[in-house]
């Protein structure tokens, strides 16, 4: 079987309920807060999984503490060319150039809508759980841009934070995938800042509670490059980041047969992690902590989430690692984290390695 077809059979059989579930309860030292919000664990699923909303539930079965979907386009529209995805077996890693294909906003909205009617009840207040559905679990939605809109038009985003901003815990605008052309170059700071304006206007513009506002970005930015996203962050109330996306790098440490590894599109796996975790690690820094941080990026063990903790992640996201291991590697991830924790709790770790270079009061 095909990457592409594997992963649309993973998504399908997680849609009708087939996938393997999580039946172990969280252990205490995994319960955290996310904006306030309670989560029992700190171990997401990256966007990129389920792009159309099709299997949220199966992906809080298997154990995820916070399930984000997407990237979600206004316009339905088929990506790039198929072959698209392929594993690089040798280094347990991907390259892919989706490009993007989304049903588009209607179709994902009412996938989301009709979830959402089917779970309520007279008993329960939808205000009193989160947009998740479930308590202790979050959903966010990935906000992506057509491939015909203009490159300084904001409105697919805008469009995106006004249609999901009801329905999702919290929102996040990806700016950094490679296989849009001009995508990436919303990251500079001139672009980034007029786009932060126009979404989080949007954003306050929605009725209480509003959700988060999150910017997704690539981990191959400069030290320049990452002051200037820290900067508008920080000025606009950002409140959070997602470090990173996938690279367009093909480090030396690569295995993998060449023509596999001269591939065009985003590098994901191992390989990419110590761009991600150097990339974080900065980011936690120029922040000072004040903006919430998701590790992404090469995360397969709990020693991986871990150092991503210790780095700044206040929670971690994982994709790639699926295609190897299965879903089974979220329960062995979290198991992993508890024993790593040694009596301590999650919270405890977070941004403890980096906080030792902040000056003194």
């Amino acid at each position: 079987m095909g990457a592409e077809q594997a992963h649309r059979f993973a998504v399908v059989s997680a849609k009708w309920g087939i996938s393997p579930k999580d039946r172990v309860q969280d252990e205490a030292c995994l319960r955290t807060q996310l904006w306030g919000k309670e989560l029992s664990n700190p171990v997401g699923l990256a966007a990129g999984f389920d792009k159309d909303a099709e299997c949220v539930d199966g992906m809080f079965g298997a154990g995820f503490g916070l399930v984000e979907v997407g990237s979600i386009t206004p316009l339905a529209q088929p990506g790039n060319p198929q072959p698209r995805m392929f594993r690089l077996p040798e280094d347990r890693a991907c390259i892919n150039r989706y490009g993007f294909n989304s049903r588009g906003h209607a179709y994902a909205e009412q996938v989301l809508q009709h979830r959402r009617a089917t779970r309520s009840s007279p008993s329960s207040s939808l205000e009193e759980v989160p947009r998740s559905l479930k308590p202790g679990r979050l959903l966010g939605v990935n906000l992506g841009k057509n491939k015909v809109s203009g490159p300084d038009d904001h409105s697919d985003y805008v469009k995106g934070v006004e249609r999901f901003g009801p329905l999702a815990d919290y929102l996040v605008i990806n700016v950094s995938s490679p296989n849009t052309p001009g995508l990436r170059s919303l990251q500079a700071r001139e672009s980034l800042d007029k786009l932060i304006g126009e979404v989080m206007h949007a954003r306050n513009a929605l009725s209480s509670p509003q959700p988060p506002l999150v910017l997704k970005i690539a981990p191959d930015l400069d030290e320049a490059q990452m002051k200037d996203i820290a900067s508008v962050a920080l000025a606009h109330h950002v409140d959070g980041i997602i470090v990173s996306n996938t690279t367009i790098t093909r480090p030396d440490s690569l295995k993998s047969r060449n023509y596999l590894v001269r591939e065009t599109g985003g590098l994901s796996g191992p390989p990419v992690k110590p761009l991600s975790l150097a990339c974080l690690r900065q980011m936690y820094k120029m922040t000072q902590g004040k903006i919430t941080l998701i590790g992404c990026g090469g995360i397969r063990t709990g020693e991986d989430a871990l150092e991503f903790g210790r780095a700044g992640a206040s929670v971690i996201q994982l994709y790639t690692s699926m295609a190897y291991d299965g879903l089974g590697v979220v329960r062995e991830v979290k198991d992993d984290i508890a024993r790593g924790l040694n009596g301590r709790s999650w919270s405890d770790i977070v941004g403890e390695d980096v906080r030792k270079s902040f000056p003194k009061a």
